[in-house]
């Protein structure tokens, strides 16, 4: 007998034996009077017996057919073990065509023993941040390196990128590693297919910010150091960037990642992907079934994205000073780019640009001199030097310089080259048989005089 029966009892032999009348005992238990009747007599005849509800002990007629619940019992075991109780729950219905409601399967999975994917934590009180109104105000991004694959393949690490007015996951794409390769196809994802954002949010992480204390004498007069490569990507595209100083700062992404460790390691296994490739070509498929599922309506339907420059691969680039040698050519590592004959540039500063595909660019005054196409398709987007390693190298240098006694700071040796300056010719001295070292052939006797072409 359940509490809620137990005080009938005291109530209905209050009743029988007339010190009650059926409306007060009908109210006392907030049942009918009728009810209370009925309920009156099967106490009469049956005892406490009689109290007990009629649908106690026999099956209930909503319960999960056998044979539904065997086959969701062993798809549960099988392929879908590792799946939370909603996953599970969308699994089950467009691929199987099992209905079920996620209650359901949560007691079927603990029918089975099997613990819960991810323990639910405690409410905490907490501050949140109001999300931007429009959509393409505020991206936030960030890495993961994750066991993406499981034992199938490599170690991998996902870059992506949320919108932080709907929750949208705008672009994805795996990397072995977090670097500026990474970021860089990112940004081209999101300015290809959205738009340009008004700025985006992510950590200090080098890529992002100059994390190193060498400022010059320039970058102290303007308060800012000189940002990095993707610094100045950003720039050109006039994106702002907000560094957070915490990850719980910019928790949006943070918990994308938790929902992408869930689902995105699961689709993966069931599809059997083994390779960086491979997944790279599963993403755009993942993130149009999983907008729909998790995204929300921003609180102002006008949408903040920007159109993208016409020449974004070009400005999706690392970009390095250099002097035109003497062949008119100019050297980035073990590439070098050929200038047009037409005109020379030797001594010239010219801006070199290394794309994101691998091609590289001359630019002079705003204008492309010429290009060079891509070494191999494998080609990685690395900075050559930064900012930072040519602060460190002009420090050691001076440093060094002033325990040689030298002057601080120390005076360059060569004066730069300017475009009207031409190069200086190194000169040459003549070998010992040359005929400038002897002095018969140069003088003229019978004249008196130095000898010459003309004379």
């Amino acid at each position: 007998m359940s509490r809620k029966e137990v005080p009938r009892a005291g109530l209905l032999k209050a009743a029988l034996a007339g010190r009650i009348s059926n409306a007060q005992g009908a109210l006392a238990l907030h049942l009918s009077l009728r009810q209370f009747q009925r309920v009156k007599v099967r106490f009469a005849t049956e005892g406490a017996r009689g109290l007990l509800h009629r649908l106690r002990g026999r099956p209930s007629p909503r319960r999960l057919a056998p044979e539904l619940r065997a086959q969701a019992i062993a798809l549960l075991q099988s392929p879908y073990g590792g799946l939370n109780d909603c996953h599970a729950t969308e699994k089950l219905l467009e691929v199987e065509g099992l209905l079920l409601s996620r209650s359901s399967v949560r007691r079927l999975r603990r029918a089975l023993g099997v613990p819960a994917k991810r323990r639910r934590r405690p409410p905490r009180g907490r501050m949140r941040r109001t999300p931007e109104a429009q959509m393409g105000a505020l991206v936030q991004l960030d890495a993961s390196p994750f066991a993406w694959l499981e034992d199938r393949g490599p170690a991998l690490t996902l870059h992506g990128a949320i919108d932080d007015a709907t929750g949208t996951g705008l672009a994805l794409v795996f990397r072995p590693t977090e670097d500026l390769h990474g970021y860089a196809t990112l940004l081209q994802q999101l300015c290809t297919t959205y738009g340009r954002p008004l700025a985006l949010y992510g950590d200090r992480f080098g890529v992002f910010v100059r994390n190193d204390a060498h400022w010059t004498l320039e970058e102290q007069l303007r308060g800012t150091q000189d940002p990095t490569h993707f610094g100045r990507i950003l720039q050109e595209l006039g994106i702002g960037f907000i560094a957070a100083h915490s990850p719980q700062a910019k928790g949006r992404i943070e918990r994308f990642w938790q929902t992408l460790q869930d689902r995105l390691v699961s689709e993966l296994r069931l599809r059997g992907i083994s390779t960086m490739e491979a997944a790279n070509a599963f993403l755009p498929a993942f993130l149009a079934d999983l907008t729909p599922r998790f995204a929300r309506a921003p609180a102002d339907p006008t949408a903040a994205w920007r159109p993208a420059p016409r020449d974004l691969a070009a400005v999706l680039s690392c970009r390095y000073t250099r002097t035109v040698a003497h062949d008119n050519t100019v050297r980035l590592g073990p590439r070098w780019v050929q200038l047009p004959r037409r005109r020379a540039y030797t001594g010239r500063h010219v801006e070199l640009r290394e794309c994101l595909d691998g091609r590289l660019l001359v630019f002079t005054d705003g204008q492309c001199l010429a290009t060079q196409p891509a070494p191999d398709a494998d080609f990685v987007l690395r900075p050559r030097r930064g900012p930072s390693s040519d602060r460190r190298q002009r420090l050691r240098a001076s440093q060094s310089r002033v325990a040689e006694g030298g002057r601080y700071p120390p005076t360059p040796r060569k004066p730069p080259l300017s475009s009207r300056t031409p190069a200086p010719v190194a000169a040459r001295k003549p070998s010992p048989a040359h005929p400038w070292r002897h002095s018969t052939p140069y003088s003229t006797p019978h004249r008196g005089m130095t000898f010459s072409r003309n004379s």
